[in-house]
Order: C-alpha cells, then structure tokens, then sequence
C-alpha cells in the first residue's frame, strides 16, 4: 500500500516536469521565431554593402573589381499578422487607384449613322405687326372748315383767340379795374348789368383754388358745379341773377370766373373752351370745370402756382 501511494506521487511530479519542460520548449520556439523575424526585417531594411578591391593600375594590365557581399539569411515563414498586413496594404492600393476614364465609343466614318444629313431648322419669317388705320381724334384740333383760329375780341379783357383772355398786368396797366356782365333774374326775368372788382375778386378766387387744390383731385367742389347766384337787383329774389350766355365765342369767362359762376355753362359749353385752350375735354363735367377754372387763373396770371 506505502509502495503504490510512492510510485503515484512519483508519476504525477515526473508529469508535470514534463509538462513545464514542455512550456520552456514552446517558449523558446516563439522567441527564435521572433528573433528570426525580426532579423529578416532589418536585412530586408539594410543596404547591401560591398567593398571594390581593385589592385593599382598599369598600362599593360588591369584586374577586374570583384565585391564581397554578405550572404542573406533564409526568409522566415510569415507570420499571420504579417499576411493580414499585406492582404490590407494591396486592398488600400485597390481603392486608392483611380479608375481610367473611359471615352465615349466614336463609330467608324463608314458607319451608316455617319451618312445622315444634319437636321437643319427653317427660319419662320416673322409678321410684322399690323398698323392700325384709324386715326386718334386729336382734342386739341384747330377750328373746323371755314373758321379762322382768330376772332374780333369780344370784350376788352380778351384777346383775339377763342376763350382766352388778357394777363393780369396787362388789364391793370390798361386800367381795366372792374368787369361787368349781363345778368337775368330767373323769377322776374329781368336783365341787366353786373360789375366785379378785378383784383378783389380775383384774389377770392385764387385763394380758394390754391388752398383747395390738394382735396379737390382734379374735380371742380360743389360750391362750383351749383354756384350761388347773387339775388335780383329788382325783385330782390335770392340765388336768382344767372349770367347770360348766348354764342359760344361770345361767353364772357372772366365774368364767370371772378362770379365763380363757370358752372353754369353746359358741358358743350366747357368742351368748346377745352378745345380751344389746348386741354383735354373729353370726360365728366366737373373734371372739365376745374380745368376752366385751373386755366383762366393761369391766362391772368402765367407765372403763378396754377399747373395741373
């Protein structure tokens, strides 16, 4: 019994020397291949070096050069991690290569699509655009057949044109101080003469116009489309005494203008004098109004703030 408990113990140490002399050996096995390996990359790494021996030349003979060089190692068997590095290396040069560019396939001039004439566009000729015939009635026209553009002045404040009158400086160096007209009383029916004061009626007016003017937008206000007539000098009759108009080149408008009473005019009445004054007169009657009075202002007075 003490014998087989001996020899077992025997066994089991002998087995493990085994096993740790077994160890050593692996581990000196994996050292030389390193060394190994190592050894190979230096020599790899290293220039090859060589020494010319050459003896002194003569002019008879001459002896080769001869170089001595170390005899290299034999290649140690690659590693799995240097394989998996080379495998990489040429994967990166794969993808890092540019591609070629490729040029487009070119047919041979024998080819038939080579035989096809080119496509060539006709030039549509372009109409010219169609002029019309029909003329803009011009509202500035002269005076139609067989009247002449100069008329006899009507009253001394006028000048010889249709529908102007003289400048204000003009009518005071002339001493023409007052205006006068002919009224008729729609109730009594009388008619007789009314005077105006030049420059105090003229000044009414001016002021109204300018001050106006902003608010009125090119629209005569109500006050000029419905004057308010002054009262009969007989009768007595309130908004009564209307201004006589008979022929239209015979319209007293300095008159009117200084009465504000131009509205009592009819709308052919106030187109005649648009005609003739070079405004337009086409439109409503209180468009064409405020121009009869926008323009008088500016005939006595050229120079003044009186521009549309």
């Amino acid at each position: 019994m003490n014998n087989n408990g001996v020899n077992g113990r025997e066994d089991e140490i002998s087995r493990k020397r085994r096993h740790t002399s077994d160890e050593v050996t692996a581990f000196r096995d994996l050292e030389e291949d390193e060394e190994n390996e190592l050894l190979s990359l230096s020599l790899s790494f290293r220039p090859s070096r060589g020494r010319k021996v050459s003896s002194p030349g003569n002019s008879h003979s001459q002896q080769p050069s001869m170089t001595t060089s170390l005899p290299s190692p034999p290649r140690p068997p690659m590693s799995q991690s240097s394989v998996q590095q080379s495998s990489m290396s040429s994967i990166m040069q794969n993808l890092l290569r540019k591609p070629q560019p490729q040029l487009p396939l070119q047919p041979s001039p024998s080819h038939p699509i080579c035989s096809i004439p080119p496509f060539v566009t006709e030039s549509v000729p372009t109409l010219a655009p169609r002029q019309s015939t029909r003329t803009r009635r011009n509202p500035t026209q002269a005076p139609g057949e067989g009247k002449s553009d100069t008329i006899p002045a009507p009253y001394p404040w006028s000048t010889n044109q249709r529908a102007t009158v003289h400048n204000l400086e003009y009518l005071l160096s002339k001493r023409i101080l007052t205006i006068s007209g002919e009224v008729q009383c729609k109730r009594c029916e009388k008619q007789y003469e009314m005077e105006y004061d030049l420059r105090e009626r003229f000044d009414a007016v001016a002021t109204f116009l300018l001050e106006k003017k902003s608010t009125m937008h090119e629209r005569a206000p109500s006050v000029w489309m419905n004057p308010v007539l002054p009262s009969c000098r007989f009768c007595e009759q309130e908004n009564s005494a209307k201004p006589v108009i008979s022929k239209k080149r015979e319209i007293n408008w300095l008159f009117l203008l200084l009465g504000q009473t131009i509205g009592c005019c009819t709308l052919d009445q106030l187109k005649y004098f648009c005609k003739h004054t070079r405004n337009h007169r086409t439109g409503a009657k209180d468009r064409i109004l405020y121009l009869a009075y926008l323009t008088l202002c500016k005939q006595l007075v050229p120079t003044g703030p009186f521009n549309r």
